[in-house]
């Protein structure tokens, strides 16, 4: 669900600046758009000016610590989710992360794996499940959360294998899926035949926009995400 990012706004709150800085650096690779607060005091400003999907924490942290932060955030708004990241185990700092409905307590050091699984826990809880839509035209999305198309809000049948294989496009509609990708989610184990993935195509071709699914000869498939700048 990592491509997925692209529609979340994360805010990254750190006191530390070499931490904050290799921690936004990697981030703004995969989110739609990252925000950064070097204390708590800053960090709830950004967060009434920018209201973003998710935010991560340090909890240490000069003029207001990530808890008292997320304390308060959490008083003002119910559906934020609060990622906090600490040197600290203790159980007095667990009690506090569940009574504020943190998502997930990450014990530092803060690694990319750490920070992909605690943002994908993230985006499962989040409500606002229109945030998975991909735009495949003006008037046709994919949400990748409900695995459904909709035309002009009517969903749009799929088969099995035609949802296989639109999902695995959109969760990496940022490169290429390579044929091997395909077979390993489609025909594990019957192999995949060039009849069989051409049919495939060519049925869900049908149900998706024109131009939606493009074929790169020898490697795979690309997912194109419609964008009025594309107009």
């Amino acid at each position: 669900m990592k491509d997925m990012l692209k529609n979340f706004t994360i805010l990254y709150v750190e006191d530390e600046e070499q931490i904050r800085k290799s921690a936004v650096e990697f981030l703004r690779r995969v989110a739609k758009e990252v925000l950064e607060a070097k204390d708590g005091k800053e960090a709830i400003g950004m967060w009434k000016e920018h209201k973003p999907d998710i935010i991560i924490t340090d909890i240490s942290m000069p003029k207001l610590n990530g808890l008292d932060m997320a304390s308060y955030i959490r008083a003002h708004d119910q559906n934020v989710q609060i990622i906090v990241a600490t040197a600290h185990s203790d159980t007095e700092y667990l009690l506090k992360a569940v009574e504020l409905q943190l998502v997930k307590y990450i014990i530092k050091p803060i690694t990319k794996d750490k920070l992909i699984d605690a943002l994908e826990k993230s985006m499962q809880l989040i409500e606002d499940k229109s945030k998975f839509n991909l735009s495949l035209s003006c008037t046709c999305q994919y949400n990748a959360y409900e695995k459904v198309i909709y035309q002009d809000n009517q969903e749009i049948k799929l088969t099995k294998n035609e949802l296989l294989f639109l999902d695995l496009l959109a969760h990496h509609h940022t490169r290429v899926v390579k044929y091997e990708e395909i077979e390993n989610a489609i025909w594990a184990y019957e192999g995949m035949s060039q009849d069989a993935i051409r049919s495939l195509v060519r049925g869900i071709r049908k149900k998706v926009p024109e131009n939606t699914i493009e074929n790169i000869s020898g490697i795979g498939y690309k997912l194109h995400i419609y964008s009025q700048d594309s107009e």
